[in-house]
């Protein structure tokens, strides 16, 4: 006779700790050897196996002292030729370079280290201290720090024998991070006297670009690594904090043991090294090691699992609490009442809108998680239109919509590379609720139409597109305009939105949501804020709505297929923006905003974490 396990039982894997998203979240600091000599406001250079430490802040004063790290042990070397404390440093163990700091007043002197003593170098531009550093003994960067006025945004490059001015940073900030090379830097943190900062700026050799801040603004942070895969660490406030970059944003990996403020760090992003050190009035010595997993379990979505370690059963799910915003890249034309697609917050598109002072517009722009790229325009200008919102920007659509002077029923497919001309609706209309997966499957219901007179209700109508014609279906419960759509051609949200009926129940601006099953519309829970204009990233039963109004909200909401929870707020108050993506990676573009002037081009990226919750009965 068979087992009832065995009937109706399933596997559950055994692990030792937890799933996680890549090696970089396995990663831990441990114990290194202690310097030989405790300091702060020191410089560091090189590799977690060969590292090199020099001058500082020591007691009873500002030092000239190097060290040298095996992967073990520190050594003393050659002194510098000049005394000070917060300077710089880039390079490795046998070629390092050191510029800039207080001896004990300003000073631009640079020198360099062969592996045994320091000679003297180019002078730098601007003597300064508390800067950011990157590259090579030949080729070096130093940027921002402190000087009399206090704080500078200017970059210099050295090479090997003399600095030179490079392109301004964005934001002027002392006594920040660094990584990278002379002609792909990173720039991160800082203090803009008197508040610190988390802004990430990025170099190309010529100028400097705003990219994704970090999650914990911090001043003394430090770090190593590349342009594109860097590791932050320290600083204050959050000494312990470290995060990761991936080329596109920040996401926060293991504390280290010990505090760590005016230290300084070195090594790549998957073995780096941190030492000296403390908080005022304190001197380090503690050295620790960040080194990667060397194997782990992958998170996976759903996946429940045993943690033995824990003794405890476990299930991988997106913990809505967790979500966040942060600054994205700003659409090149400012816009508000456009249509957008897009799989995430690396990869959206925003189309047509209302861009003063043209107000049909036919711009089209792509997003690759750090700039937009203007792409092919559409064939008719057009705001307040809609769109395939759930597909991939290679294959959507854009339909109805405003018109110069009418209501529209023009429908357009786009391939990736341009607009073209597809089959009309059965009825013209706008400011209706877009849905669908592609080019070739997408949805509209309600809005305005010409189907029902001036004054009178919004409309009900949906209509279903399938690559060849519209076809109309059954019909909204109410009539809205300004919803919120998301969703399959089977499987769709109509969110919120004006009813134009004050005495509507509820009011006008309504928290209404309706759920399409592929045949008929439902009444199901409500949103907890009532607004119009709001857009949306997700499916059918996991979806995040943002924004809206009037006039304009930051509220973030998040549906779990039976409850909408308030979540992490946007930055920016917005209506009549664009969305796109998934709950865990989203967009939010343009609208009409809080900001000066209202209708804007600034974007949003949100990210959802996946965790793991640990499984309780009662």
């Amino acid at each position: 006779m068979s087992k009832y396990k065995e009937i109706k039982g399933f596997k559950v894997q055994t692990l030792a700790s937890d799933t996680v998203a890549s090696a970089i979240e396995a990663g831990t600091w441990s114990s290194g050897g202690a310097m030989n000599l405790a300091r702060r406001n020191l410089a560091g250079a090189g590799t977690q196996t060969a590292g090199l430490a020099f001058g500082g802040e020591a007691s009873p004063g500002n030092t000239a002292d190097t060290e040298e790290y095996n992967g073990s042990s520190w050594a003393e070397s050659g002194d510098m030729g000049t005394t000070r404390k917060q300077l710089s440093g880039c390079g490795t163990q046998t070629a390092g370079l050191a510029f800039g700091g207080a001896a004990p007043s300003l000073t631009a002197a640079t020198e360099e280290y062969d592996g045994s003593s320091w000679t003297a170098g180019g002078n730098l531009s601007t003597a300064r201290k508390l800067l950011g550093a990157a590259g090579t003994q030949t080729a070096g960067l130093g940027f921002g720090g402190e000087t009399p006025s206090p704080t500078t945004t200017a970059t210099e490059e050295y090479d090997g024998s003399s600095w030179t001015a490079g392109g301004a940073l964005n934001t002027a900030r002392q006594d920040l991070g660094g990584a990278g090379t002379q002609t792909a830097g990173l720039a991160f943190g800082g203090a803009i006297v008197p508040p610190v900062t988390a802004a990430t700026e990025k170099y190309n050799g010529t100028s400097w670009t705003e990219v994704s801040e970090l999650n914990t603004a911090r001043y003394a942070v430090r770090g190593g690594g590349t342009q594109t895969a860097a590791l932050a660490f320290g600083g204050s406030p959050g000494e312990n904090e470290t995060e990761s970059w991936d080329g596109t944003s920040w996401s926060t990996v293991a504390e280290l043991a010990t505090p760590k403020m005016l230290a300084a760090g070195a090594g790549t992003q998957t073995a780096a090294l941190a030492f000296g050190g403390s908080p005022i009035p304190s001197y380090g010595a503690v050295t620790e090691e960040w080194a990667t997993a060397s194997s782990f379990t992958k998170i996976n979505l759903g996946q429940v699992y045993y943690n033995s370690t824990a003794n405890a059963f476990k299930v991988t799910a997106l913990a809505a609490p967790a979500g966040t915003w942060a600054s994205g890249g700003d659409l090149n034309a400012k816009r508000n009442i456009a249509t957008a697609c897009g799989t995430g917050n690396t990869s959206n598109m925003v189309t047509g809108g209302s861009s003063p002072p043209t107000n049909h517009s036919t711009l089209n722009e792509q997003y690759n998680g750090t700039n937009w790229a203007e792409v092919g325009e559409l064939n008719t200008g057009k705001n307040n239109a809609s769109s395939a919102g759930n597909s991939p920007i290679a294959t959507t659509l854009n339909y109805a919509g405003d018109g110069p002077g009418t209501y529209s029923k023009t429908n357009e497919a786009w391939n990736n590379t341009s607009w073209s001309v597809k089959a009309e609706l059965n009825v013209a209309g706008n400011a209706a609720s877009g849905f669908g997966v592609s080019a070739t499957s997408a949805g509209r219901a309600g809005g305005q139409s010409t189907a029902t007179p001036p004054g009178g209700p919004h409309y009900t109508g949906t209509e279903i597109w399938n690559g060849t014609s519209w076809t109309e279906v059954n019909e909204l419960a109410a009539s809205r305009r300004y919803a919120g759509g998301v969703g399959t051609v089977t499987a769709a949200l109509f969110i919120g939105g004006d009813t134009d009926n004050p005495s509507f129940p509820g009011g006008r601006y309504t928290a209404r949501v309706e759920s399409w099953d592929g045949t008929n519309w439902s009444e199901i829970a409500e949103i907890n804020t009532a607004r119009i204009g709001g857009k949306t990233a997700g499916t059918q039963t996991n979806t995040i709505f943002f924004g809206g109004g009037p006039p304009t909200s930051v509220i973030t909401e998040i549906w779990n297929g039976s409850t909408w929870t308030e979540i992490g707020d946007m930055s920016v108050g917005r209506i009549n923006h664009t969305g796109g993506g998934n709950s865990s990676s989203a967009m939010a573009t343009g609208g009409e905003s809080t900001l000066s002037p209202a209708v804007t081009a600034v974007a949003e990226e949100w990210s959802g974490a996946e965790t793991n919750a640990t499984i309780t009965v009662s």
